[in-house]
């Protein structure tokens, strides 16, 4: 169109200042600026694909733990009461410590049993010699009545007064065993191994035989867990041993301390209670641990988890990547040209750190885990970096390795 035609038409009206050499030089730059935004606009303001970890759905046999709480038991506890009475003349032993079996921890007075054993000890000498005198008039009295020299009666006294001097003896041996063991009861020892407890009764205080208490000791290692299992855990169990694929006992337990993340200690149940408590509608069960680090003190409390039952293949993924829409679980898989790809997914319980997926993923599938919360809706672009189904993100595996 020509300048003319521009003017008639309105589109363009020079300014009277303005040459027409100006106006065709601005209208070249506009024509030039329009052209470069043009071809910019397809990726002005559009950020790159956000970084994510992905990682292949894990598949492989595991084995359903059930989890319940308990308390830690120690095997043995002894109460320690003394078989004498007296005062006490001694405390052997450290408070808390250790002990061994047969390790003195108290001491009562000994000297009334120590004059008890001198006059049983005399006592048995008396009727020893009592015995043998009238073991010798024994002897005397077989050789007078075969000459007829002593009555029959005689003679018969004489045997009778034998057989009563030997069961004095025997009486007085015992009197004497009676009187040493009341003096060896005197020394109160520990009849286990174990951690005696403090002293409930200090030097000078009497202590009556088989009623006051002197102390406790547990033992130490190993110890028992006891936790309650509900009804339905319990007749799922029984049903899965009449088949065959679990024990009736010596069924794996994993046990943690409150202050313990998972669950760091191995035992066995070896012990199952025979009636359900119909109270609460549980029935006890017993674990025994192996306790060499002293970790376990009696009284504490436990989380268990009991083997619930036997191997099946299951699908697992990180709980990091589940996402809930109001009441449905979803994830983002990697999909063809790196979109995330919403999938919704049916959880099961949680084995080892990671979660069982009943449905909704097949092991082919790559999950978003790390750095979900970039992706803002399904199809858009990521940038994937692989890594395994439970490992941490990669900054902290590089962090790590820089630590080293």
């Amino acid at each position: 169109m020509s300048r003319r035609n521009l003017s008639r038409s309105g589109l363009f009206r020079p300014h009277a200042g303005l040459s027409w050499l100006a106006v065709a030089a601005g209208i070249t730059l506009l024509l030039a600026l329009s052209g470069c935004s043009s071809e910019a606009a397809p990726n002005a303001g559009m950020p790159p694909p956000p970084e994510v970890s992905v990682a292949n759905v894990l598949a492989k046999n595991v084995h359903q733990w059930d989890e319940f709480t308990g308390r830690v038991a120690a095997v043995e506890t002894v109460e320690l009461r003394p078989r004498v009475s007296g005062y006490v003349q001694n405390v052997v032993y450290k408070e808390g410590q250790e002990v061994h079996k047969g390790d003195l921890l108290f001491v009562i007075d000994q000297r009334p049993y120590l004059a008890a054993l001198d006059r049983a000890r005399a006592e048995l000498e008396r009727a020893r010699a009592e015995a043998r005198l009238a073991q010798a008039q024994d002897a005397r009295a077989q050789t007078l009545i075969e000459a007829k020299a002593i009555s029959r009666e005689e003679f018969e006294q004489r045997k009778a007064n034998t057989s009563g001097t030997n069961a004095a003896v025997r009486a007085a041996e015992a009197a004497v065993t009676a009187a040493q063991l009341d003096l060896q009861f005197t020394q109160v020892r520990s009849p286990i191994d174990g951690r005696a407890g403090r002293a409930l009764v200090t030097e000078g205080n009497l202590a009556q035989a088989d009623s006051t208490l002197l102390t406790t000791v547990v033992s130490q290692d190993p110890v028992y867990v006891y936790f309650e299992s509900d009804e339905q855990s319990f007749l799922r169990y029984t049903e899965l041993a009449r088949k065959g694929e679990r024990a009736a006992t010596k069924n794996p337990v994993r046990v943690g301390l409150a202050t313990e993340t998972g669950y760091p200690h191995e035992g066995t149940v070896d012990f199952v209670d025979n009636q359900v408590d119909p109270r609460t509608g549980t029935i006890r069960a017993r674990a025994v641990l192996k306790n060499p680090d002293r970790l376990f003190t009696p009284g504490l409390f436990a989380r268990v988890q009991l083997q619930g039952s036997g191997e099946f293949k299951a699908l697992l993924i990180d709980d990091k990547a589940v996402l809930t829409d109001q009441d449905r679980k979803y994830v983002y898989v990697l999909g063809p040209k790196n979109a995330a790809v919403r999938k919704d997914v049916v959880l099961g319980r949680s084995i080892d750190g990671l979660r069982v997926v009943e449905s909704g993923l097949t092991p082919e599938d790559k999950v978003i885990v790390h750095g979900v919360q970039k992706v803002f809706f399904p199809g858009m672009p990521v940038s994937p970096k692989q890594i395994a189904m439970g490992a941490p993100p990669p900054k902290l595996v590089a962090t790590a390795a820089g630590s080293r």
